[in-house]
């Protein structure tokens, strides 16, 4: 807990945090990686190009200033990051950098502002929240049988293409060991070496029922857009991972996780890329509870951009209660039904159109996509009454703070 000598400090932050936070998280990643470059291959280089970085840590910083108190707020957001933070294979040798960094970024942002009073109250509370995430990690690195920086090797044993956009890749332990098992919803790191010596690595959900012997993965091409870089990695697997190669992949995470379990509806919402967990979901019901029913929705430009239709037909063959919606941007005009066996929709998603009008106040609501779609379809549903704590959503880097500011 926060020293009451500390906390007047941190209360009068919040102000200059929402107006230097950018420069100070810009000018600490400056300062980091120019001594220690060794720890570009960890960070996410593409979202450090984009800005995208910079303004996720300044935001978590802002948040943190703002609700240190208010673990009601804060535990949900500090559990998404404790499983990004182990996929990503994050040490606590890390944070004594990170901290050193930071702290030295606010001083020197701050000037004559950072008396020595705000920068202990700074220090105090930086090590506090490090030291409550060390320990969580260290935690799920034991659930998880792993170190930090354990990598298994996998073969691509299968590449199929997934639309016009997407891949999925079929990987298999390169010794034949039953693979570690995951719940639906979860994802892992995969590791490429770009040219020698220069690593990346990015985190791409399981896209498939867990079986112990292979997992996959489903990678879209990521294009450069306005601000942003092409996806460096979806582009270096989509142009060079081929069956017989061998990537280096981590152990499963992610608090996206559904309950799968039970007799009440659930509804899965998506949108783009995000069907994968969407995927592994729909796989392990029709498996494990194929009586429960299902309402699965998706969202994409075209039809060609649509991505594992087979499974969604298979699965949903196999399930009591099972509807499919698919809406399309752009939908053909001389085709009313263009995926067999759902009802096809022209432009973007809108909830009467999946659920009528009234949505069910029991069923389970998961959404994953874009984050302005899943802000769209959350407030559509707490509009129709369903209760926030049935609304769940799978967010990455920079938006998983999305839902405290």
């Amino acid at each position: 807990m926060l020293s009451q000598q500390s906390r007047p400090y941190i209360d009068a932050s919040v102000p200059v945090l929402r107006e230097h936070g950018l420069t100070i998280t810009k000018t600490f990643y400056r300062n980091m990686f120019a001594d220690r470059p060794d720890l570009t291959n960890l960070f996410n280089m593409g979202n450090q190009a984009s800005g995208a970085q910079q303004q996720s840590l300044a935001s978590a910083v802002f948040a943190y200033a703002a609700n240190y108190d208010r673990a009601d707020v804060l535990a949900p957001v500090l559990d998404r990051i404790v499983h990004k933070h182990a996929a990503v294979g994050i040490k606590p040798s890390h944070y004594t950098i990170v901290g050193r960094h930071l702290l030295g970024a606010i001083k020197q942002v701050l000037g004559d502002a950072a008396t020595p009073e705000l920068m202990a109250a700074w220090d105090e509370a930086y090590w506090l929240l490090a030291a409550e995430l060390i320990a969580a990690e260290g935690r799920l690195y034991e659930r998880s049988k792993a170190e930090p920086d354990h990598r298994l090797p996998l073969r691509v044993t299968e590449r199929c293409a997934q639309g016009s956009e997407i891949v999925s890749l079929t990987l298999a332990p390169v010794d034949g060991t039953p693979l570690p098992d995951f719940q639906p919803g979860q994802y892992v790191s995969v590791v490429v070496e770009l040219r020698p010596g220069v690593f990346q690595q990015r985190q791409y959900s399981l896209s498939d029922a867990p079986n112990g012997a292979s997992w996959r993965i489903s990678v879209k091409r990521e294009a450069a857009g306005e601000g942003t870089p092409a996806g460096v990695v979806s582009n270096w697997l989509h142009d060079n991972a081929k069956v017989g190669d061998v990537l280096m992949v981590s152990r499963p995470y992610g608090d996206f996780a559904p309950v799968l379990d039970g007799k009440s509806p659930i509804v899965l919402l998506s949108a783009g890329v995000g069907i994968t967990p969407m995927i592994s979901v729909l796989n392990t019901m029709a498996r494990r509870n194929p009586g429960r029913p299902v309402l699965f929705a998706h969202a994409a430009r075209d039809r060609a951009r649509l991505a594992h239709l087979d499974d969604v037909a298979d699965a949903g063959k196999r399930m009591a209660s099972f509807n499919a919606h698919y809406f399309l941007e752009s939908l053909p005009a001389d085709s009313e039904a263009p995926v067999a066996g759902a009802t096809t929709h022209a432009g973007r998603m809108t909830l009467p159109s999946v659920l009528g009008k009234q949505a069910p106040a029991d069923a389970d609501y998961y959404l994953c996509g874009p984050l302005p779609f899943m802000q769209i379809q959350r407030a559509a549903l707490l509009e129709a009454g369903v209760p926030a704590g049935r609304v769940h959503r799978e967010v990455f880097g920079p938006d998983l703070l999305d839902d405290i500011l």
